[in-house]
């Protein structure tokens, strides 16, 4: 069997290490090919391992890490300085060939910092998104960028699609996902000089299914398979997206237990309500990926539970499996393929 080797940082995020490992057990029971190394402080990860009862101890190990990157701090200078930290270490697993992927649900711009810096691009790919995958009404929708690269190039916003498409294609089984450019209209001529630039491009783009600008409520319903956009419009967009959907399924629980009535209703309505409520659950998908790295980078919740983490972690083996990363350098227009098209 090849295994798939996942370095997990367990020093990372509001429930760590105790959510982190539970996860990483949990992944690693439910995957016979997934192998697990948590990276943190050796004498918290194995109390909390301890806690777990039996499990794989023959697919999970330790890397032992001193430091930890806080979410405040200076993400360029924190990897720079604090070199025995969870995420560096980590990150240096993957890019020294020991680990397939690094997942972390730490400082988003450590991770991102990290990735770009330690384990290092595909040459001629421009820049690296973060790249969620969200819940909505027809099924999952990549959004790529949400929060890696504020202010790009059109060349780099077709870069994202082309990656995309091949990211939902292996993922989720679409051969020909629907690839639209966020923006405030659909008509071609609306938008800001970035999104009038890319429309042009993506339009004449070979071997993605674009179909043209979406606005943002089009995203809920599904409309779009992957959604372009800068990582500022991206965020707003995520951080609207998860803010609405915590208020009205707080709001519903609310309603559902006003009353006798409401608690009889909401008993009868069960299995019909759990099963929808499913569909638009976000933890399912895992975690971001850095897109277009030379190893998988995935970026969890900050305040992911287990269940994130044992997607997370379960999420790597499709990639590597798939080849992922390999199909980037084949069915991306790279900057250095373009150079020569332009010297010829």
């Amino acid at each position: 069997m090849e295994y798939v080797n996942v370095a997990l940082d367990a020093m990372g995020g509001d429930n760590a290490p105790g959510e982190i490992v539970k996860g990483a057990v949990n992944a690693a029971k439910k995957k016979e090919q997934l192998k697990i190394t948590l990276v943190g402080r050796e004498e918290d990860i194995k109390r909390e391992l301890d806690s777990c009862g039996d499990y794989p101890a023959d697919r999970i190990s330790i890397c032992h890490a001193s430091e930890i990157i806080e979410m405040g701090e200076p993400p360029v200078d924190a990897i720079r300085k604090k070199k025995d930290s969870s995420i560096v270490k980590g990150l240096r697993l993957v890019r020294d060939g020991e680990c397939d992927a690094f997942v972390t649900a730490g400082s988003t711009g450590a991770a991102l910092a990290g990735g770009q810096l330690l384990v290092g691009r595909i040459n001629g790919i421009e820049r690296s998104p973060l790249a969620p995958i969200m819940p909505s009404a027809k099924g999952p929708v990549l959004l790529i960028d949400c929060g890696a690269n504020m202010d790009p190039k059109p060349s780099q916003l077709v870069q994202f699609a082309q990656m995309g498409s091949i990211y939902m294609s292996n993922m989720t089984g679409n051969i020909n996902p629907r690839v639209a450019l966020l923006n405030v209209g659909t008509e071609e001529e609306k938008g800001n000089a970035l999104v009038k630039e890319t429309f042009p491009l993506l339009k004449e783009c070979r071997g993605i299914n674009f179909i043209g600008n979406i606005e943002a409520r089009d995203v809920p319903a599904g409309v779009a398979d992957v959604v372009v956009c800068d990582a500022f419009s991206g965020n707003v967009l995520l951080k609207t997206y998860e803010g609405v959907a915590s208020v009205l399924l707080h709001s519903i629980k609310d309603t559902l237990m006003s009353s006798l009535k409401t608690k009889i209703g909401a008993l009868l309505i069960k299995g019909s309500l759990k099963s929808m409520m499913g569909k638009f659950d976000a933890s399912r998908y895992g975690g971001a990926p850095m897109l277009g790295l030379k190893g998988l980078v995935v970026k969890a919740h900050g305040n992911s539970k287990a269940v994130e983490i044992e997607n997370a972690c379960i999420q790597c083996i499709d990639f590597k499996e798939k080849r992922v990363t390999e199909q980037f350098t084949t069915g991306v227009d790279l900057k250095e393929r373009q150079g020569k098209k332009a010297e010829n």
